[in-house]
């Protein structure tokens, strides 16, 4: 008998998933009896919360949905706090947990891993929750799942089967052929040619491009150059276009610099960006002044009318819709100074920065210059929260981490695994502090075991330093945040990864060159 977990793995399969991140228990066990011997690779972290962020670092470097099996109970609430952050950046993540048996589920009767209402709080950190009421639903739950994650805003989607289901007959469920075909969507033609007008006729056009625009560089890059347009890349948005791109400005959005920018702009567009707080308004001073004529391409509706109202909202797919309104505007290319506006707004973006940030962008400036094929991830660390600032990545999705939006910390060591599973080939650089890899330190081993080469370098100032600064400005005596920290070096070498300490800033360079040469995972440590 071909039981429904077994149907959902065949099921994933003909999806396109090859990886799924997960940690068994007797309420999974079932959905492994499909694994063993497919096509599908079973990655086990250390902790479910593990098992998440692998699975966003993962979709971020693949551009598929990361994949998740979690127990009942623990499993799905040790994974929120990932799908929290997955939600929050918009990343693909299917989280597929088990559930108390039909009449148990929910029962207050203390059955194992019994809790109240799965589905309710997954729900607060996905774009739809369901639990599976009979087998035949569990081919449209998938197709839609992966519709949200195709051709809508791509967040996580929770599905929960009840035990007595997982052991069920799958008889009369057919595996489709292919999954459905979707057609992204892109705006009527008359909003694109509104837009188009607008753009064409301005005399100071400015672009800011977020996240949503990750996976739509060339188009962009084709629009910003034949408007003569500064691009104001976003945390998530950066290296979109490359470093010393005449266009590019690679600096907060909450620079009074880049805020001048934009008031002197007569037409923005907005390109997959939420123009949220901790982007344009990471100080907390309060909102940039809203742009005189505004344009925002987003995929959610809803979002698009969020912190500024548009004057004209394109809804759809950054890619296609900025495609197409550069091939509206083809011809001679304008001429708006556009590489001295950004120019200006860099350079004195920059000089916003104290002396400290500045030499932190240059340490990760010369990681760049190291590594330049890198996927740098980070998490809550004074070079990442720098980097947020000021940091021209190499390209897109080069640069990304926890450190704005839902800001977890914790995320840095195992969604750089996911990464490194993602592409193999490519060299991938975890930036972490020594007190957010304490949260995740057992992910060392999920790495040496699954293959997953990672350059692990560590700024190890014994305790949550940027905390102990805040505390200190806002007259707070410094409570809890100098913590006792481990030998990382030979706790490394325990899960047999190659470790080393560096004096000074200086030997990054000659420490990441043999790192990447170095066929397993390496950990660099250093004080400042």
């Amino acid at each position: 008998m071909r039981t429904v977990g077994v149907f959902l793995v065949e099921l994933l399969a003909r999806y396109g998933v090859d990886t799924i991140f997960g940690i068994p228990g007797v309420h999974t066990a079932e959905l492994y009896r499909g694994l063993g011997a497919g096509p599908i690779r079973h990655v086990t972290p250390r902790h479910e919360q593990g098992a998440g962020f692998m699975a966003d670092g993962y979709a971020r470097v693949s551009g598929k949905p990361g994949v998740c099996f979690v127990i009942t109970g623990p499993g799905l609430t040790n994974v929120l706090t990932a799908m929290g952050q997955a939600y929050a950046d918009s990343i693909p993540m299917l989280v597929i947990s088990a559930v108390n048996a039909r009449g148990a589920m929910g029962s207050g009767d203390g059955h194992l891993h019994e809790v109240s209402d799965q589905r309710r709080m997954a729900s607060a950190v996905a774009a739809f929750s369901h639990t599976i009421a009979d087998p035949a639903e569990l081919p449209q739950v998938i197709a839609r799942a992966f519709a949200v994650f195709a051709a809508a805003r791509p967040r996580p989607v929770h599905i929960e089967i009840p035990l007595d289901l997982i052991v069920a007959s799958s008889e009369g469920l057919a595996l489709p052929e292919h999954p459905p075909a979707i057609a992204r969507p892109v705006p009527p033609a008359q909003a694109l040619a509104t837009a188009a007008s607008w753009l064409a006729g301005a005399r100071a056009p400015l672009i800011f491009a977020g996240g949503g625009a990750t996976r739509a560089a060339p188009a962009l890059r084709r629009l910003a150059e034949r408007l003569d347009a500064p691009v104001v890349m976003t945390i998530n948005a950066r290296g979109l276009l490359p470093p010393g791109h005449p266009l590019g400005v690679s600096v907060s959005p909450s620079f009074g610099a880049v805020r001048a920018l934009a008031a002197e702009a007569d037409v923005v567009l907005a390109a997959g960006t939420e123009m949220g707080p901790t982007d344009y308004d990471g100080y907390a001073t309060g909102k940039m002044d809203r742009p005189r004529r505004l344009i925002r391409l987003d995929i959610d509706a809803e979002q698009a009318m969020r912190n500024f109202v548009p004057d004209l909202a394109l809804i759809g797919d950054a890619a296609a819709t900025l495609g197409l309104l550069a091939d509206r505007l083809e011809g001679p290319a304008a001429r708006h100074d556009g590489a001295g506006r950004a120019a200006r707004t860099q350079a004195a973006g920059l000089a916003e920065l104290e002396p400290g940030m500045r030499r932190d962008i240059a340490f990760l400036e010369t990681m760049r210059a190291t590594v330049p094929d890198a996927v740098i991830v980070g998490d809550s660390t004074r070079q990442v929260y720098a980097g947020d600032l000021g940091f021209a990545a190499a390209g897109p999705g080069s640069w990304f981490n926890a450190a704005t939006g839902f800001g977890a910390l914790g995320y840095g060591l195992p969604a750089a695994i996911g990464a490194a599973l993602a592409r193999p080939g490519r060299p991938v650089i975890c930036l972490v502090g020594d007190g957010g890899l304490q949260f995740t330190l057992a992910e060392l081993g999920s790495a040496e075991e699954a293959g997953a080469k990672v350059i692990v370098v560590l700024l190890n100032n014994s305790g949550y330093g940027e905390i102990k600064s805040y505390m200190r400005g806002k007259g707070i005596a410094p409570v809890g945040v100098d913590l006792f920290t481990p030998d990382f070096q030979a706790l490394a070498r325990a899960y047999s990864w190659h470790a080393e300490r560096l004096d000074s800033a200086e030997g990054l360079g000659p420490a990441l060159h043999a790192a990447v040469a170095r066929p397993g995972p390496s950990l660099i440590e250093w004080r400042d």
